[in-house]
């Protein structure tokens, strides 16, 4: 399975096609027999998706040590993560167990994304119809940890929970938020900040769940012409900061867009629930992987250039450095050129 997201099979017998036509190479693989579309079928029906899910936990530990060091473009020590959740359509014939509209069914897949090297640390498959606000009840939070999260994860009972465990989180507020100012704080509007105010909830119901002091931050793009007002509970960091790490969660954004068009999770090997969720996982665990390649071996290239490269290079015996390797080398013909020289020729004759 994963050979099919490397190399963009399109489909189990597609997968069970191509790997007998190298099955000379499947011994060294760790594969001792013939690879059949009904065998590969059966497991994703039958062999549990928490199995691969364990193994993606395995590798995110891994990664999240190797790039624990890398900067997300701000000077920060605290861990920062981007929240956020993506749809994958289905069809309703096929997946009848992922009802979500009349005539549409889909996933929803949560991921939770480490800003020091894009790794995601959490992931749930939901049904579609599972609001997104729900998977922070599922979450571990870290003490100091920045959660950023947009507007549809504004639940101040749940917001209330992130402070209780002394962590973090920037949101933005919605249009219909009563806010109830008890002092400012000075600002520099080259920055792009336009208010910085210290207050509380002013709703019943907000003020009986968040019964503490919010801070709400207003602040300009002036690159899309937009107004933005940014809620957190951090009350030390400058506001402007506060901004930039919201323009991080377009990140989250980015890793979907990635292994949708990369990697394949849109289209699935199976139709029972099981099959779905063990593709996700493996595409995971795909991407993960990569990405410790990227790191491990000081790679300069990008995660998709790595992955087009291994598509063609997966079962040559070669050190996997020197697949990566960019060869520099000389013309020899560069001396020789092809285009003939006239002898004795000069201008004016």
């Amino acid at each position: 399975m994963a050979f099919a997201q490397l190399t963009y099979r399109e489909s189990l017998r597609d997968i069970e096609t191509c790997l007998r036509a190298v099955k000379n190479k499947l011994y060294h693989a760790g594969l001792r027999g013939e690879v059949a579309r009904n065998t590969l079928a059966n497991a994703n029906n039958v062999r549990n998706w928490k199995i691969y899910a364990d193994f993606a936990r395995i590798l995110i530990q891994k990664a999240r040590v190797m790039y624990g060091g890398e900067s997300f473009g701000i000077d920060l020590e605290n861990t920062a993560y981007a929240l956020d959740a993506t749809v994958i359509d289905l069809c309703l014939s096929l997946f009848p167990w992922a009802k979500f509209r009349k005539t549409k069914a889909a996933v929803k897949m949560h991921t939770l994304l480490d800003l020091r090297g894009n790794i995601p640390t959490t992931i749930i498959v939901t049904p579609a119809n599972i609001h997104e606000v729900k998977v922070l009840d599922e979450l571990q939070l870290e003490p100091l940890a920045i959660y950023i999260m947009d507007r549809a994860y504004l639940d101040f009972s749940r917001l209330y929970t992130i402070q209780k465990a002394l962590a973090f989180f920037v949101t933005r507020a919605k249009s219909n938020f009563d806010f109830k100012r008890l002092y400012s704080q000075p600002i520099d509007k080259t920055t792009g900040v336009r208010f910085d105010q210290i207050g509380i909830t002013a709703g019943y119901y907000s003020q009986e769940h968040y019964p503490e002091k919010i801070r709400r931050i207003g602040y300009f793009d002036a690159e899309n012409k937009k107004r933005f007002i940014f809620l957190t509970n951090n009350m030390n960091l400058p506001a402007d900061v506060i901004a930039g790490l919201y323009k991080l969660r377009w990140q989250v954004e980015l890793f979907f867009k990635w292994i949708k068009q990369h990697l394949k999770i849109k289209a699935f090997y199976g139709t029972s629930e099981n099959a779905v969720k063990t593709q996700i996982w493996i595409a995971i665990s795909v991407y993960v992987l990569i990405a410790i390649i990227k790191k491990r071996l000081n790679l300069k290239l990008s995660l998709y250039t790595i992955l087009q490269i291994l598509s063609v290079a997966l079962f040559e015996k070669m050190p996997i450095l020197q697949a990566f390797s960019e060869v520099l080398y000389a013309d020899k013909d560069a001396a020789y050129p092809k285009q003939l020289v006239l002898q004795g020729f000069t201008l004016g004759q």
